[in-house]
């Protein structure tokens, strides 16, 4: 039986963390600087500042990834999930959360944040299962995002 795990950042992954990540912003947006730089830089960017970064295992094969920005002591940006297509369907997107907000949790974060666009439906269906409201847009670092969501946690 071919089991799905969510693991941590390891070096080996980063070139799955891009792969993943380019898959689905040419497929929907566009690559931003802002992108490129989390992307080309992820343990400066995102891990250093007190951040994470998972992936989704299934059958050994990197399929899925989520991120964690440390924004303030009280805040996290849920950021770079994807899923390849080819894996979509299968509850993947909603165990990152999972790790993603079981985390934030543990950190002792007050909310955690998602910026999206509004042509990603079933992205923003599944925020909204897990409670992320729709909030004003206010230093907004992503071009391409027009939805600011919030969950307190």
């Amino acid at each position: 039986m071919k089991e799905i795990k969510i693991v941590e950042y390891e070096e080996k992954y980063h070139s799955d963390f891009k792969r993943l990540s380019y898959e689905w912003l040419e497929k929907y947006v566009s690559v931003e600087p802002e992108d490129e730089k989390i992307l080309n830089n992820p343990k400066e960017v995102i891990l250093s500042k007190g951040g994470f970064i998972f992936f989704a295992k299934y059958n050994e094969e990197i399929v899925g990834t989520a991120s964690l920005i440390k924004v303030d002591e009280d805040i996290f940006e849920l950021a770079k999930l994807a899923v390849t297509e080819k894996y979509q369907g299968l509850k993947i997107g909603k165990m990152l959360i999972e790790k993603c907000l079981y985390v934030a949790k543990q950190k002792n974060a007050k909310k955690v944040i998602l910026f999206t666009n509004y042509i990603l439906i079933s992205a923003i269906e599944l925020y909204k299962k897990f409670g992320f409201k729709e909030v004003p847009i206010v230093n907004n670092k992503y071009i391409e995002s027009d939805l600011k969501m919030e969950l307190k946690v």
